[in-house]
């Protein structure tokens, strides 16, 4: 029963994780093609990510996302 219980709640903290990576994920997206013309000119070749103000590398800049805290099994 215990080693249920301790495998749901590690699979809900894995769930919220990715919740809160996937809200993250869409301040990162590029800007549409019209807001580059709007902002740079009709003439003006730029790439839409320039626009975005969040930019974020897999590599380089990680997101901190902390665990829930949880109860301590031992205590019950």
């Amino acid at each position: 029963m215990k080693e249920l219980q301790t495998k749901m709640v590690v699979q809900r903290a894995q769930r919220q994780k990715k919740i809160k990576l996937a809200s993250a994920n869409k301040l990162t997206r590029w800007a549409p093609i019209w807001v580059v013309i709007k902002k740079f000119g009709q003439g003006k070749r730029v790439h839409p990510s320039t626009t975005t103000h969040q930019k974020r590398n897999w590599r380089v800049n990680k997101l901190k996302i902390k665990p829930r805290r949880m109860r301590k099994q031992q205590l019950g």
